[in-house]
């Protein structure tokens, strides 16, 4: 069962926000009623900065996305997905399902363990708007345009963000002491098609139903982390020379020692790594100062094109 599956309700959430704004359903009607209309996605563009705290285990972030409405409909306000605050507390649908499945780690678990966002501050092309938690599930809010969207326009939606990274012993977010899995981590616009909103809160079972776009991501953290993640690194020949003495190293040992996971000590120089992908649907990355790595290439079977491929690995593992 995926996500789209348990929550695909369109039209009643997003009549509540019509309501919050005080305009009639005649005007909602007209402005949603997509049933005939022809296929069409929207694009969603990324720019985020984030840097790692290693030792409060956060995240300080902020994102500009460029979002182009490719439909024949005007919009007044854009859904967004705030996933971190699915691990804030035993209210959440991520909770509910684990306790459905008698998991109920998350529905007892310390603070300390859990996971949140905040420090939004939503702005679309400089002028700061407004945003409301949906009033279900605190991993979702919808953002207020100051002024409609018109079919074929686009806009710039700034905010900053900050992510506590919950215990990594819930779901795909989260860390076990420095190691790092972020993923489904940044303000994320709902998708809206030809059916209208997909807003959805996050849920352990399934993948997820999202726009499509560009990213850049520029990931900011001690030297010695080594990191995997979505897209290639650019201007990057330092951090790539780097990954390949790791890669002499890990081919030269002998028998690895299964029992050491201790962390090395935190490097007290930064480096920022900028990622970059097109047409794709979401941003994950993974760091942890233990990991080995090895490097192969794949020959893709029609056009013979060689894909570099990265196996990056604890002593465990």
């Amino acid at each position: 069962m995926t996500n789209r599956s348990f929550f695909l309700a369109p039209f009643s959430p997003l009549g509540r926000c019509r309501r919050q704004r005080g305009l009639s359903v005649l005007f909602l009607f007209f402005s949603f009623s997509l049933s005939a209309q022809d296929y069409f996605q929207q694009e969603v563009n990324y720019e985020i900065h984030v840097s790692l705290d290693d030792e409060q285990h956060q995240l300080h972030a902020s994102e500009s996305i460029e979002y182009i409405n490719n439909s024949s409909s005007t919009l007044t306000f854009i859904w967004f997905h705030i996933w971190p605050n699915a691990y804030k507390d035993g209210k959440s649908a991520l909770a509910k399902q684990m306790r459905e499945d008698g998991d109920l780690s998350l529905l007892f678990s310390k603070p300390a363990d859990r996971g949140w966002i905040d420090s939004l501050d939503f702005h679309v092309n400089g002028v700061k708007v407004r945003m409301e938690l949906d009033h279900r599930y605190a991993d979702m809010c919808c953002v207020f345009l100051d002024k409609r969207l018109a079919p074929g326009e686009r806009i710039t939606i700034t905010t900053p963000f900050r992510v506590k990274i919950p215990k990594g012993i819930f779901s795909r977010l989260g860390h076990l002491d420095q190691a790092y899995q972020i993923t489904q981590w940044y303000p994320k616009p709902a998708v809206f098609d030809k059916d209208g909103w997909h807003q959805m809160p996050y849920l352990g079972q399934g993948e997820f139903y999202s726009e499509f776009g560009t990213f850049d991501v520029h990931i900011t953290l001690p030297e010695n982390y080594v990191v995997g993640a979505t897209g290639d690194l650019v201007n990057a020949e330092k951090e790539l020379a780097w990954l390949d003495e790791k890669v002499k190293a890990t081919e030269a040992i002998q028998e690895f020692d299964y029992n050491d996971l201790s962390f090395p000590k935190s490097s007290s120089t930064t480096k920022t790594l900028h990622y970059h992908q097109e047409k794709v649907h979401d941003f994950g990355w993974f760091a942890d100062k233990r990991y080995h790595v090895l490097k192969g290439e794949v020959a893709l079977p029609k056009s013979g094109k060689k894909v570099t491929t990265w196996a990056m690995f604890t002593n465990n593992e």
